[in-house]
Order: structure tokens, then C-alpha cells, then sequence
């Protein structure tokens, strides 16, 4: 047999299939993987590794990574790599970068997210799709899938102002959309609760989801958390919604109880077992843990941010706007938080 370039022997092989563990040695030749159990002892391999006491697996798939700007300036990546993951999904909760129009909405964008996804090397020198994928290219020590964030799509077509899409600025965001899945989006995601894109109405919605699912595309929804008023699943309802009328597979994210206690684990698993009983192709994914991460901006009211970040910063500014933040923030957005991640030296007393 020819020379390996590397054996993994002694390892339990755990092979994503969902069959049992078993113990077995993995042989790589250039880009091929090889299975050898029983004695080995015959085969060759300019490198080999001892896995005893180890599992041997395909490498983690990360379908909900903020790390799409971050790992620009420090390619290995290693507090991915060391967890054994190898492929990212970036551009997730309708926050993505790319396209846009000009350098300075890419900026203005990336300083109005940046307490939740930080900064790439600035400035930050791509507007399409594909130019931003090519940063990836042969940079980074993982492999990279790109979904298309709603956010931008808006930027581009609408704005960054509280309002409807006209039918006009609907159709051109169906062509923005249509283009960046020709250029290697995987399909759309959204934030519902992180404008602009969550400005988005459920028929905008409906009308790129059409667009995205006609090429083969996915919705990954972060859903609308103001419609728990509604009803506990009303949320997540929403997405399906989406999901039924635009014929589009539905990708619920992070998708949990709000708190423990808070309705019942038994709920969301009907849910997305009903709708899958119904023939809709809907999946899910859960983090293990109680906590959660995001830019402190999200308890902030829309008004707000209605204009962009330039508004925010003079709202922050103005003591009126002050006093009615406030007054309509509810007390549980900011009780047992941790703060972290300081810019500037003085907002850390």
C-alpha cells in the first residue's frame, strides 16, 4: 500500500453516522480519509499519532459563529480550532458584511455591531459577497460558510430608518439577495431583534426567503422577541410561518427556553416535531448553558437606532432621550449582567 502522510491509530472512532463508537486506525492520503481495523501494523505513514484514551472524529460544524471579522486579524483561530471545530457558519442572527454600496456603510456598520462581532483589520476593504469571501481564502485555518444577514440587504435597499419596504425596494432586495447566493451565500439569516434588519416586516421576510430558497438556500433565524406578548412560541411560530409560505427549510437558532422554569422543554421540541410531521424541513440549535452573549446596544428601544448608529450616539447624548430610554427599559434587561469588553478605559468604573 502506498505510504500514508499521516495514521491515527488506537483512537475510538466516533464517525458522525450515529452508529456506535469503534476502535480503528484512520489513515490520510492528500485529501482522502481511510478507515483500517484490526492490525495495522503493515501500513506506513510519514506521520503517525498515538490516540489512546482518545476519540477520533470528523471536525465540529459551528452554525452559530460571531467570529467572521475577528478571525481575519488572527487567522488560527485558536479558540475554535483547539475545540475541534473546522467549519464556521458566518454572517448568522442577520448580521453579515457584506454587500454594501460604499466603504463608509461597511464601517458605519461594522462600529454599530461591533460589541457583538468586534472589528477586522481596519479599514475593512471589501463590498461584495465575494470579495469578502475571498479574505478567507487560503488566510484562515478553518473552512468558512457564509449565510446572507438581512441587516444588509436593508441597508442597501431601504436604509437604515424604521419603516416599510415599498414594493420597489422589495424587488431590489430580492435581486441583492438573488446575487449574493450566486456569489456563495448558503441561504439567509435574520436578528429580529438587531436593527435595521429587524425593521423587517414578517411579508419582507417571506418575499427574500422566496428568493433564497429558488437557489437552494436556508433560513437561520435569532427570532422576534417582542412577539412573546403573543404567546410563548409565538416567536418561533413567526419563523415557521416564514418557512410555509416561502417554501424555504427553516433553521431555528439558539432555540431554548428564555428561562428555566419558563414553559416547558416539551413545548419547543413539539413545535419543530409537529412542523416536521407536516413535511416543512425544520431544524434546531441549543446551546447547554444558562448564559448567553450580545452587545449591551440590544436593550436600547428601536427608536433609538432608527437612523443608524449616529442616532444612537446622539440619543445616548441627549438627556431627554436619556430619561425615556430609561423609563421604557425593563429593569430584567440589564439585572445579573455581566459588562465586559471596554473600549475606553473610563467605562470600566
Amino acid at each position: 500500500m502506498e505510504m500514508l502522510d499521516l495514521l491515527i491509530v488506537n483512537g475510538l472512532v466516533i464517525d458522525g453516522t450515529a452508529s456506535p463508537g469503534f476502535h480503528a486506525a484512520v489513515g490520510v492520503k492528500d485529501e482522502t480519509l481511510s478507515i483500517h481495523r484490526g492490525d495495522v501494523s503493515d501500513l506506513e505513514a510519514a506521520r503517525a499519532i498515538d490516540a489512546d484514551g482518545h476519540v477520533v472524529c470528523p471536525g465540529f460544524v459551528d452554525l452559530h459563529s460571531h467570529a467572521g471579522l475577528t478571525m481575519l486579524g488572527a487567522p488560527h483561530h485558536d479558540p475554535k480550532v483547539r475545540q475541534g471545530v473546522t467549519t464556521e457558519l458566518v454572517g448568522i442572527d442577520g448580521i453579515s458584511h457584506a454587500p454594501f454600496k460604499t466603504q463608509d456603510e461597511l464601517h458605519r456598520y461594522i462600529w454599530l455591531d461591533s460589541g457583538l462581532n468586534g472589528y477586522p483589520p481596519m479599514p475593512a476593504d471589501w463590498l461584495s459577497v465575494a470579495d469578502f469571501l475571498g479574505k478567507f481564502d487560503n488566510s484562515v485555518a478553518i473552512n468558512v460558510a457564509y449565510i446572507l444577514g438581512n441587516s444588509p440587504v436593508r441597508i442597501w435597499s431601504v436604509g437604515w430608518n424604521q419603516r416599510p419596504a415599498t414594493p420597489a425596494e422589495i424587488a431590489d432586495m430580492r435581486a441583492v439577495t438573488r446575487e449574493a447566493m450566486e456569489e456563495g451565500a448558503w441561504g439567509l439569516s435574520t436578528g429580529l431583534d438587531y436593527p435595521p434588519g429587524a425593521y423587517a416586516s414578517t411579508d419582507e421576510l417571506v418575499e427574500l426567503s422566496e428568493e433564497s430558497a429558488r437557489m437552494g438556500g436556508f433560513y437561520h433565524t435569532h427570532t422576534r422577541a417582542s412577539l412573546r406578548a403573543q404567546g410563548l412560541l409565538a416567536p418561533w411560530e413567526e419563523a415557521l410561518e416564514i418557512g410555509q409560505r416561502s417554501g424555504i427549510p427553516i433553521h431555528l437558532t439558539h432555540y431554548r427556553q428564555s428561562a428555566q422554569g419558563v414553559g416547558s422543554h416539551l413545548d419547543y421540541l413539539g413545535l419543530v416535531e409537529d412542523a416536521r410531521a407536516e413535511g416543512m424541513d425544520v431544524t434546531f440549535d441549543c446551546y447547554t448553558y444558562p448564559y448567553s452573549g450580545t452587545t449591551i446596544a440590544i436593550g436600547l428601544p428601536f427608536w433609538a437606532k432608527d437612523g443608524g448608529p449616529e442616532r444612537t450616539m446622539a440619543a445616548l447624548r441627549d438627556p431627554d432621550d436619556r430619561a425615556r430610554m430609561a423609563a421604557e427599559m425593563s429593569p430584567d434587561r440589564l439585572k445579573d449582567n455581566w459588562l465586559t469588553n471596554f473600549a475606553q478605559p473610563q467605562n470600566k468604573n
